[in-house]
């Protein structure tokens, strides 16, 4: 799973090897946090599979969403934290997922002897950027039918996979209210570009343009 999840890494047998000695894998259950908001950064979590969840909460208590940590992927904030920081985030896994826990001072090592680590964490920051940029470009010219779309989109599997997310974690990703999502998938549902069950969303494939 190591090397599957980790093609950047595949270059540098000794960077693999180093990780592997120093990092601790640990399988995380749906709905288990890695790390709270205000805990202590002890370690940094490498995604060797599953899907983990970033979230922030607001000055009114309720918890944002940031983005998904997906397999080969890690959490910018925790790199940014430093050494002995507190961390901005609380991250929680989505679906049973393993995690490569990397000490935080081990961490900073391999980025000041490994090149490739050091991309590893730019090409993060990168990818996070553009991830905001797309958020900020759907929010301001997108109506809500089609942003959703695009979130089941994302989170489908394969072709008509079943995508079990309730209502109000789809309102979580995409900053809204749980109420506005249900009115929305129900509309979806009447023009036929969603099936709708307990839990349980599947796209249909027709209609999209039609909404």
């Amino acid at each position: 799973m190591f090397t599957k999840a980790y093609s950047l890494f595949t270059t540098n047998e000794q960077l693999a090897g180093e990780l592997r000695k120093l990092g601790t894998s640990r399988i995380f259950k749906p709905g288990e946090q890695l790390t709270g908001t205000g805990s202590y950064i002890r370690s940094i979590p490498i995604v060797l599979s599953g899907r983990i969840k970033v979230t922030q909460r607001d000055e009114e208590g309720r918890d944002r969403f940031l983005y998904h940590i997906m397999p080969g992927e890690s959490c910018v904030t925790m790199f940014s934290g430093g050494l002995g920081g507190m961390s901005l985030v609380t991250t929680t896994a989505e679906e049973e997922s393993e995690v490569l826990l990397v000490p935080i001072e081990k961490a900073r090592e391999l980025a000041q002897q490994f090149p490739q680590f050091t991309d590893f964490i730019f090409m993060l920051y990168n990818k996070r950027f553009e991830d905001l940029l797309q958020q900020l470009q759907e929010l301001t010219t997108q109506p809500m039918a089609v942003r959703l779309i695009n979130l089941l989109r994302r989170h489908e599997t394969g072709k008509g996979s079943e995508i079990r997310l309730t209502h109000q974690q789809l309102a979580d990703e995409l900053g809204s209210a749980r109420e506005v999502i249900s009115r929305t998938l129900k509309q979806l549902e009447k023009n036929g570009v969603v099936e709708l069950g307990r839990n349980r969303i599947t796209l249909t494939g027709k209609n999209y343009e039609a909404v």
